[in-house]
């Protein structure tokens, strides 16, 4: 018989009551540290006053009025995050995958509002996640996630990720932009070469096509930038986020410049929910905190660290670790073991983790941790990894026994 809550997730056997900071406590009172966030959601951890507050001010005022009318929070925080980035105008939705898809119209429309309709298809990659809807399944390209939903949607052609002579063969008269997220996340933190953006950009700009990124995961400091697309020195015609945005509160954002924006006019889109006033007092909260200077040199510098604990356990441990990747506190760790083992090891040891595609097991801690919760969560993948070990000569014993 079906449950009541439409059984399309395998979630794990654990109920959280409350978070405070970088830990997340069970209704039995047991405590967990969490490197998932959320999912790279909670990236001032769970509870943060300045949060609470700016959401508890604002449920006193209004919640909702749609926009039919002008909503001041959103006019200040879109001013914020021009005033932040290269982006001219911001669109707000409620999640990643709206806002893609709002990048995805954004697209289409700049070459129809051009007087090229034809110019209609995003160029994507394997190993990609872009969302869940219609559109944005079809643009990762999973079949996993497409199976009994087909048709594909048309529009999107997939590329292996980083082949550059590929990408540059595939532009045509029929290519409207190139879709790419700075490091895939849901791929398994493949980290795209800044060269390779660099070249992307370029390509764009030679072919009069729009650069679009995916930053739902990599926006607001997690890479240790404001977003992944400074470490390679470009900048895109749009861009989508969300996830940290908000700092737990569903919100998402499609930034773009003025001229990618041309076909965007008056009915052309529109969200119910998007930019409501709770979202936009949280978000304008967390950005304020998420963008100072101090904020993201703390992420750079822990990152760092944590890295480095990393691959001192990879060097005690490489029969469980095979190689660790990423940036700042975006960080991957491919295994030898399934994935799924170490995951449910470091849970056995109060230590939240998040799977990835390529075997890896993702860190995505929330971005206030400090050295001791580095030590503390170093001190628990070992023990994981140890417990791996003894299953693996544990295995190892039985099949020679077996023979």
């Amino acid at each position: 018989m079906i449950t009541p809550v439409l059984p399309t997730y395998a979630r794990a056997d654990l109920e959280f009551e409350k978070g405070e900071g970088p830990y997340l406590f069970t209704v039995k009172g047991e405590r967990y540290l969490d490197f998932g966030a959320g999912i790279a959601v909670n990236a001032l951890g769970h509870a943060h006053p300045v949060l609470v507050s700016a959401l508890t001010e604002q449920a006193q005022k209004v919640w909702h009025v749609s926009n039919i009318y002008r909503i001041p929070g959103q006019e200040k925080l879109a001013r914020k995050l021009v005033d932040l980035t290269f982006a001219d105008t911001v669109f707000f939705t409620n999640s990643g995958a709206e806002a893609l898809e709002c990048a995805i119209k954004m697209a289409r429309r700049y070459h129809y509002a051009g007087g090229n309709p034809e110019r209609n298809e995003l160029i994507t990659f394997e190993g990609a996640f872009h969302g869940r809807t219609l559109a944005t399944i079809s643009a990762g390209g999973n079949r996993k996630y497409m199976e009994g939903f087909g048709p594909d949607m048309p529009g999107f052609q997939h590329l292996p990720f980083g082949d550059m002579k590929a990408l540059e063969a595939a532009i045509g008269p029929k290519t409207a932009g190139i879709l790419i997220e700075p490091i895939q996340g849901e791929g398994g933190i493949r980290v795209l070469p800044g060269e390779q953006l660099r070249r992307i950009r370029a390509l764009c700009d030679e072919a009069g096509i729009l650069l679009v990124l995916d930053e739902v995961q990599t926006g607001f400091g997690r890479t240790g930038r404001l977003f992944a697309h400074e470490l390679s020195g470009v900048t895109p015609d749009i861009m989508a986020v969300a996830k940290a945005l908000g700092g737990g509160f569903p919100v998402g954002a499609c930034l773009a410049t003025e001229t990618a924006a041309r076909g965007m006019t008056v009915g052309t889109h529109g969200s119910t929910y998007g930019g409501n006033p709770l979202a936009m007092a949280v978000a304008e909260a967390a950005v304020g905190m998420m963008a100072a200077p101090e904020f993201l040199a703390h992420v750079r510098a822990i990152g760092l660290k944590l890295r480095q604990k990393l691959a001192m356990l990879a060097d005690r441990h490489p029969a469980i670790i095979e190689s660790v990747r990423g940036e700042a506190l975006m960080l991957g760790i491919r295994t030898h073991v399934p994935n799924t083992d170490l995951v449910q090891a470091l849970r056995d040891e109060h230590l939240l983790t998040v799977g990835a595609g390529d075997n890896v097991v993702r860190l995505l801690p929330p971005l206030i941790i400090d050295e001791s919760h580095l030590d503390e969560a170093v001190e628990k993948i070992e023990r994981a990894c140890m417990t791996l070990e003894a299953q693996l000569a544990q295995a190892a014993t039985a099949a020679q026994g077996a023979q």
